[in-house]
C-alpha cells in the first residue's frame, strides 16, 4: 500500500509527520517553562530542588525530540536543512548553545566545588527556557515572514543578511510568536510541576504554582492575539501556477484555513483545551491540567507548523528572492527515500508507546520532599 502512495501524497505526508514532531516539541518545553519559573515558586533550597529534580526527570526527551524534529526534516526535506541550518547558522547555534548549557547545569549544579555555584547553573536553565525557546520561536515565525536567502541554479546559499538568521528576533511578528511559546512554556511547567510534584508538607508552593499558571497564561494571551490577528490578514508565499512560480497572495494563511477546515477545528480545539487545562490547574485542586494544556499545545503547534506548508504555499520563502522560496515539492527527498522513509515510519507508534509506558513508569508516584533530600540535581 505504501509503496503506491503518489510523490505528493508523500510529500504532504513527511511534512505532516514533522509537524507532529515539532508539536510535541513544543508540549515537552514545559521543561524549559519550568526552568523559568524556579525563582518565581521555589522560596526555599528544598523547593528548589524539588522542581529541579522533576524537570530533570524529562529534560532529555526535549532535547531528543528536538534533535528528532531536525532528523526528519533532514531525511525528508534536504534542501530545506541545507538553506536553513548552512544559512541562518548563528540562531541555531545560539539555540543549541542554551541546550549545552542546559545539560551542564543538571549535571554539575550539586556538584561539590563546582565552578560557577548553583545560582549560576539556575541562570543557565533560565536561559534556556527563555533565550532558547524565544529564539525558535523566532525561527519558526521565519514559516510565514520569509527569511534572508537566495538560491543559486545549482542550490547555494547565500544569506543577504549578516547577522545569519538571528535577524529574525528583530521582526514583531516572529518576537511575538517566540514570546507566547516563552509564556506558554511557562504556563506548562506551572501545570506539569502542579502533576509531578507532592505539596503536603510545602503546601504554599502549590498556591504559588497554580497562581503561575494563570498569570503566565494571561501574559501570552497579547502575544498569542496578535499572532492569530496577524495570521489572518497578512499576505502569504503562493506557489500560483503549474510551473511552481512563488507570488505574494492577498490573506493566503485565512485561505489555507478555509482550505483545510480541519485546520481551523485543530486550532480551535487547542485553544479550548489550553484554557481548560489553566482553568483547571488554578481554578480547582486538579492536578490534570497539564493533560489538556499539553494535548492542546500539540494541536495549536500542529496549525501553525502545517498551514505554511499545505494548500500550495511556500514553508520558507525567501525576502531575497521569492522564486527561491522552499515548498514541500521542491525541497523533499526524491520518491524512493520518502517511500523507504514511510515503510520505517511504521515504527513510530510502537516508539511513543514504549516512551508513554516509560513515562508512566517514571510519574506514577508522586515526587517528595523526603526523596529530593537524598538524591538530587
Amino acid at each position: 500500500m505504501i509503496g503506491n502512495l503518489d510523490y505528493a501524497t508523500l510529500q504532504h505526508l513527511w511534512w505532516l509527520i514533522c509537524s507532529i514532531v515539532g508539536a510535541l516539541f513544543l508540549f515537552l518545553t514545559f521543561v524549559q517553562g519550568g526552568q523559568t519559573l524556579l525563582w518565581q515558586v521555589a522560596r526555599t533550597d528544598t523547593e528548589k530542588t524539588l522542581v529541579i529534580n522533576s524537570l530533570g526527570r524529562k529534560w532529555e526527551l526535549t532535547f531528543t525530540t528536538l534533535v528528532l524534529f531536525g532528523g526528519a526534516l533532514f531525511a525528508a526535506f534536504p534542501k530545506f536543512y541545507a538553506t536553513s541550518f548552512g544559512g541562518a547558522y548563528w540562531v541555531w547555534v545560539l539555540i543549541l548553545f542554551t541546550f549545552i548549557i542546559q545539560a551542564v547545569s543538571y549535571e554539575y549544579r550539586k556538584k561539590q566545588n563546582n565552578l560557577l555555584g548553583e545560582k549560576g547553573y539556575e541562570l543557565f536553565l533560565f536561559i534556556n527556557g527563555s533565550v532558547g525557546i524565544l529564539l525558535i520561536g523566532a525561527a519558526v515565525g521565519t514559516f510565514y515572514t520569509g527569511s534572508n536567502f537566495e538560491l543559486s541554479i545549482y542550490n547555494f546559499v547565500h544569506w543577504t543578511h549578516p547577522l545569519r538568521g538571528l535577524e529574525a528576533a528583530f521582526s514583531l511578528f516572529n518576537l511575538s510568536l517566540g514570546l507566547f511559546l516563552v509564556f506558554n512554556a511557562r504556563t506548562l511547567g506551572a501545570m506539569y510541576l502542579i502533576n509531578n510534584i507532592d505539596y503536603s508538607k510545602v503546601p504554599d508552593m502549590a498556591v504559588r504554582m497554580r497562581k503561575a499558571a494563570m498569570t503566565n497564561f494571561l501574559i501570552s494571551l497579547p502575544f498569542l492575539l496578535y499572532v492569530l490577528v496577524s495570521l489572518l490578514l497578512m499576505k502569504g508565499f503562493g506557489i500560483v501556477d503549474d510551473k511552481g512560480t512563488i507570488a505574494l497572495v492577498t490573506r493566503k494563511y485565512l485561505a489555507n484555513l478555509f482550505a483545510n477546515p480541519w485546520l481551523l477545528l485543530f486550532l480551535l480545539a487547542g485553544l479550548v483545551l489550553v484554557i481548560a487545562g489553566v482553568l483547571k490547574t488554578a481554578r480547582t485542586e486538579s492536578t490534570a491540567g497539564i493533560w489538556f494544556g499539553g494535548l492542546g499545545t500539540v494541536l495549536v503547534g500542529l496549525t501553525v507548523l502545517l498551514l505554511p506548508a499545505y494548500n500550495q504555499t511556500a514553508f520558507y520563502p525567501s525576502k531575497a528572492d521569492l522564486q527561491s522560496s522552499l515548498t514541500i515539492f521542491n525541497a523533499s527527498s526524491s520518491p524512493f527515500t520518502l517511500t523507504v522513509m514511510t515503510y520505517v515510519a511504521i515504527a513510530i507508534p510502537f516508539v511513543l508507546a514504549y516512551v508513554a509506558y516509560v513515562w508512566w513508569l517514571m510519574d506514577r508516584k508522586k515526587l517528595t520532599t523526603d526523596e529530593v533530600m537524598d538524591y538530587g540535581y
